[in-house]
């Protein structure tokens, strides 16, 4: 079971990791309240996923990464152990801000920001949904023992739609699987990450919100 990325194109998944379609339902404004599951996709023990946005058969690769699409270099493993982190102690949870990873889900402005909920009393339920949704791992809370608190997470994987803005988001990798990046050469396994899959992000292969700014649609 692995994800592996083929230099200039596309993910290629192996080991049957069950493909979902996630929408996000809106809370107030612009801003997500929770993820819903609303399709399945078939698929076989081995799949393409499309990482250059220029596939007609999204979510799948269809070779049109072969006329137009040039890869950047890859973060290494390294690169992204370095991110830069930020932890902001609370009453009840501490939490780790790996802003670099952000992919503009937005559920972190909730109630004013994660940031401020994390010294009002009564707001652990509401921080803990705000951390699990961040799909891609940005926002991790941990307890006052320094334990780390995450979703329940099975292998899966689901192409984001943030419909509460209307445009296409991300690949959300669920349950720690493998991403291969190089041959034989890992990232370092994590229970949420989110995948570019418009083909611009600065920091690939992880989201960095651009497909907000380039109205990225799943058409």
């Amino acid at each position: 079971m692995k994800i592996k990325i083929v230099p200039n194109g596309p993910y290629l998944v192996s080991g049957n990791i069950p493909l979902y379609k996630e929408t996000n339902e809106k809370y107030k404004m612009s801003i997500p309240l929770k993820w819903i599951k609303v399709k399945k996709y078939e698929t076989k023990e081995n799949y393409a996923l499309c990482r250059c946005g220029l596939s007609k058969n999204k979510p799948f690769c269809d070779g049109s990464h072969r006329n137009d699409f040039k890869d950047d270099k890859l973060i290494t493993k390294e690169d992204l152990d370095n991110l830069e982190a930020v932890k902001y102690e609370g009453l009840e949870y501490d939490l780790l801000d790996i802003k670099p990873l952000c992919s503009s889900a937005r559920f972190c402005l909730r109630d004013g920001g994660i940031w401020k909920l994390l010294n009002k009393e009564g707001k652990e339920e509401i921080i803990k949904e705000i951390a699990f949704n961040c799909p891609s791992g940005r926002l991790v809370i941990f307890d006052k023992n320094g334990n780390e608190i995450e979703p329940d997470f099975e292998p899966e994987i689901s192409i984001l739609e943030d419909t509460v803005i209307g445009l296409s988001g991300p690949i959300w990798v669920k349950g720690g699987v493998p991403i291969e990046y190089e041959e034989n050469k890992f990232y370092k396994i994590r229970n949420r990450v989110t995948l570019c899959r418009c083909g611009l992000s600065k920091n690939k292969p992880f989201c960095d919100g651009t497909h907000v700014k380039a109205k990225f649609k799943d058409e």
